[in-house]
């Protein structure tokens, strides 16, 4: 007998959004590893805010939220609001009841310079790394680093003469613009949608964008990020992040560092003596002299770890293909910089589950 197609909408419901997420739903494992992280920044939660005035929207529901954006690409926060009006799954990760009225997406916009002042991206990523269950997992004296390019949110036509010079584009939504004979240079020129933004090109031979550029640290037991950064786009950028992570890494003895050949220079190379550190890099000795010599490269640690420094590359392409992180959304470093870390902390939330499963 065939059914009919009457729909009736019930006016009371007895269930709850987490009735409506399967028991082996990988949410399920991740949510209590968040949970015990933001229990940790309950402390540094208490120094932003108020103890007196009008209850706010927790910040832990907003970081859930932030969360859910990254492991599900989703593209925008207002986007992200209308999944939190309907999808049940959402509600439960983040906190919401059935019936809770979703936020504005103004609430993301008030509170991100809350959350960057007190650096809580960053907090975060220490607090997820602390757990009881994870922190026996990690390495304490055998990293890896790397840089990579993320786009800037500006347009190559907003790359203007710093001194004012040069006709401006033409009206419109998208007006042509003519570069050819125009020599367009970082000293001379900054874009006006994102002063931060710099004119980079990753190799010869390939296009010149406007970037920022990411910084990881990754530990080598278990492949979590340990630390991370954004600066400005430079050439020198790399060595300098690398020196600055690793010099807040807990100091418990000496340690290998691993990295790729853009890291093969002296002033680098010294540097990390000076800090205790043998650099595992890559030799570039094309056309040139190694920075890094017989010293290190003959014992067996040295090709472990230029072998193991390869998988640094999973965490950008996640960060880049999932993440959210192939180009920002944001303007200016600070921000960047502020989505990529907690972008790094939602990978290592993918990750720890299969390790604390494999560990079991």
């Amino acid at each position: 007998m065939r059914g009919t197609d009457r729909q009736t909408g019930r006016m009371f419901s007895y269930l709850s959004p987490e009735t409506m997420v399967p028991r082996d739903h990988p949410l399920r494992v991740i949510r209590p590893l968040a949970d015990a992280a933001l229990d940790r920044l309950s402390p540094a939660f208490n120094q932003l805010y108020s103890v007196v005035g009008r209850p706010s929207i927790p910040p832990e529901q907003l970081l859930r939220a932030l969360l859910l954006q990254a492991f599900f690409t989703v593209r925008s926060e207002r986007q992200l609001m209308e999944q939190l009006t309907y999808n049940m799954m959402f509600r439960w990760f983040v906190g919401l009841s059935m019936d809770a009225p979703v936020w504005d997406v103004s609430v993301f916009t008030k509170n991100r310079e809350r959350l960057l002042a007190g650096d809580i991206a960053r907090g975060f990523l220490l607090a997820l790394l602390a757990d009881p269950q994870v922190k026996p997992r990690l390495s304490d004296d055998h990293f890896s680093v790397d840089g990579t390019l993320v786009e800037a949110w500006a347009s190559i036509k907003s790359f203007r003469p710093k001194d004012g010079s040069g006709e401006p584009p033409a009206d419109g939504r998208n007006g042509e613009r003519d570069f050819h004979g125009e020599k367009r240079s970082n000293e001379t020129h900054a874009s006006t949608t994102d002063p931060d933004a710099r004119l980079y090109k990753k190799a010869t031979g390939q296009a010149a964008k406007l970037c920022h550029m990411g910084h990881v640290v990754m530990e080598n037991r278990s492949g979590l990020v340990v630390a991370a950064s954004a600066t400005l786009a430079t050439g020198t950028a790399e060595r300098e992040a690398a020196e600055a992570m690793v010099g807040e890494l807990p100091a418990g003895g000496r340690i290998t560092l691993g990295a790729d050949k853009a890291y093969d220079t002296a002033d680098f190379a010294a540097g990390m003596r000076q800090m205790d550190v043998t650099a595992h890099v890559v030799q570039n000795d094309k056309r040139r002299r190694s920075a890094i010599d017989g010293r290190t490269t003959r014992h067996a640690g040295y090709k472990v770890s230029l072998r193991v420094r390869k998988r640094i590359e999973e965490v950008f392409g996640w960060m880049k293909t999932v993440g959210g992180q192939r180009k920002t959304r944001y303007r200016g470093t600070a921000r960047m910089g502020w989505m990529f870390t907690l972008a790094a902390a939602a990978y290592n939330l993918i990750r720890m589950p299969k390790l604390l499963a494999a560990m079991a």
